[in-house]
């Protein structure tokens, strides 16, 4: 299985963003974190994501009989490269598009469902904002995005932090070209 197939399901997802930061979590620790997914889902999900070299086993332990394994995110394979999505057909776009959509959705009511959660005092935004762009402004805003959030996605699990999921999410929604009038 490739690195899309891998990493297009939103359980897989899930537990990529739960392991990212330098997090190392056993499957319990995962499950703790996905109450609405069932044990043997995250475990299956877990064992792929293992086999398919995104999760690696960074420590093993006996605990009641059993062998419990921590693993932690090798943060460069769980990427879809370049030319992997640039090889997508638009038909194949739909379901990782639903894969991403599924899991924000899932990650969403997670949070909402924490006793804690305050979406005003934890800053939660979803808006939506239509741009009229032509090609060159559209590689700046890109650009620009990029400049904002890579230096941020090396940031480590720290006292003090707390992840987020930011979701950046584009794509055109009217004619290629306005009719000016």
């Amino acid at each position: 299985m490739d690195s899309l197939e891998l990493l297009a399901h939103p359980v897989r997802l899930r537990i990529v963003h739960a392991m990212s930061g330098g997090q190392t979590l056993t499957t319990t620790q995962l499950c703790a974190r996905m109450p609405d997914v069932s044990k043997a889902t995250v475990y299956r999900h877990v064992e792929l994501l293992a086999s398919g070299g995104i999760l690696e086993v960074v420590e093993e332990q006996r605990v009641r009989g059993a062998v419990e394994r921590r693993y932690q995110l090798r943060r460069e394979r769980a990427v879809i490269d370049a030319d992997r999505a640039a090889s997508a057909l638009p038909e194949d776009h739909r379901p990782i598009f639903a894969a991403a959509m599924a899991t924000l959705l899932a990650e969403f009511n997670a949070y909402l469902d924490r006793e804690n959660a305050d979406p005003a005092a934890d800053l939660v935004g979803y808006r939506q904002h239509a741009l009229w762009l032509d090609h060159d402004e559209l590689l700046g805003l890109i650009a620009d995005m990029r400049a904002a959030i890579v230096p941020r996605l090396k940031n480590a699990a720290a006292p003090g932090r707390s992840q987020y999921l930011l979701s950046p999410i584009m794509f055109p929604i009217g004619p290629e070209e306005a009719e000016h009038r």
